[in-house]
């Protein structure tokens, strides 16, 4: 046991939960003075001294003494006022460490004839969110009028690996870790109180990020380019959502009331009632005030006035300006099932190992995150080839 590793995990884990070193120190047993030279890398704690700290901080031993594997190439996704970023990017980095050592370790033996390197997906000169994100529904696959199903797969389809957390947090929603940091790689914040629609677009921002700004990943970069994150922003609608294609449904449905078109298309292109909203106002150039025709209705419908307390101040009524547009999951309409937002590529690799003796049920219950008695009862249905 490291003194270097356990100070860090110890400080890292202990902000994350918003402790004081004295809080800490009491829930453990110990005196501030003791904690504080623990926590310094000034001295090794006792083991019944340690299993105390892992109690209080309800973390497994093994997540105070191992050290964390480094990232460089990593860019968030989330508002400024988010306070768990050292504790994200561990948790990230762990889960990326051992994909890519169970990747390896299965190809080693002959079990992964599947494994796809990532090609950067080259755009236009002109770096234009729109063509680009025309560009790569064109390498994903994706035919002009068909709604982007399953974005996980199509990711891990093209070696972008894909992590679902699960964060009780709206100040996070995604990061993305380039392909010099171990990646390509995307994690989104997907806790039940934020949309689907929201993990979904949250997804093909990062992928955005992935595409149009290669160069700009750093760890140590803590603020976002506002240019930057609209060029995202723009990225993900219109890989979501064709224009020309995006056009036609609306057209299709002009006989309707505003609500009703808007949550119809909606459905069809999986995207959050926002994105869409902000698809409209980009077609009238700011001329029609449309959030503000929606929001009228929608209240005239339902006597309140959907997220009206929710949305991100930087929103305005006749522009999308804010660099997250979708917010919460209670009170988007017409929501998805989380089924709608799987990643399958880790699980697989995980049973693959397993069946070959490769790891054990407790090693992929680490790799996955799951308690022990989780991964056995997936296992249990496990059940030949199926």
């Amino acid at each position: 046991m490291g003194a270097d590793a356990l100070a860090a995990n110890l400080r890292r884990i202990r902000k994350a939960k918003k402790l004081t070193q004295a809080d800490l120190a009491e829930a453990a047993g110990i005196s501030r003075v003791g904690y504080r030279n623990i926590e310094t890398g000034k001295s090794l704690p006792r083991v019944d001294t340690l299993n105390a700290l892992a109690e209080a901080l309800v973390v497994p031993i093994q997540e105070l003494i191992v050290p964390v594997p480094q990232l460089s190439q990593v860019r968030f996704r989330s508002l400024q006022r988010l306070n768990s970023r050292e504790e994200i990017i561990a948790e990230v980095s762990t889960w990326l460490s051992a994909f890519n050592e169970l990747e390896e370790l299965l190809e080693k033996d002959g079990l992964l004839n599947d494994r796809v390197s990532y090609q950067q997906i080259n755009v236009s000169a002109a770096r234009d969110p729109k063509e680009a994100a025309m560009q790569v529904r064109r390498v994903f696959e994706v035919e002009d009028r068909e709604p982007i199903r399953d974005i996980c797969g199509r990711l891990e389809s093209k070696g972008i690996k894909v992590l679902s957390l699960r964060k009780a947090s709206n100040s996070f929603f995604g990061l993305s870790i380039g392909p010099g940091g171990g990646g390509p790689a995307i994690a989104v914040n997907t806790w039940e109180r934020i949309s689907v629609e929201r993990w979904i677009f949250s997804a093909a921002h990062e992928l955005g990020h992935l595409v149009l700004h290669p160069d700009d990943y750093d760890v140590t970069q803590l603020d976002e380019e506002k240019s930057r994150e609209q060029e995202a922003n723009a990225f993900a609608s219109h890989f979501l959502m064709p224009e020309g294609v995006f056009r036609d449904e609306w057209n299709e449905t002009s006989g309707m009331a505003l609500v009703d078109r808007v949550l119809k298309v909606k459905r069809i292109f999986r995207v959050s009632y926002k994105t869409v909203l902000y698809r409209l106002s980009e077609l009238t150039g700011g001329s029609v005030n449309v959030w503000g025709l929606f929001q009228g209705e929608y209240r005239r419908r339902h006597g309140r006035t959907l997220l009206r307390d929710d949305e991100p101040e930087a929103l305005a009524a006749d522009e999308y300006q804010a660099s997250f547009p979708e917010h919460s999951r209670g009170r988007e309409p017409d929501e998805l099932s989380p089924h709608d937002f799987r990643e399958d590529r880790l699980s697989f690799l995980v049973r693959r190992a397993f069946e070959n003796g490769i790891i054990t049920l407790s090693r992929g219950a680490e790799i996955l995150c799951v308690p022990l008695r989780e991964m056995r009862a997936v296992a249990n249905t496990w059940v030949g080839s199926l």
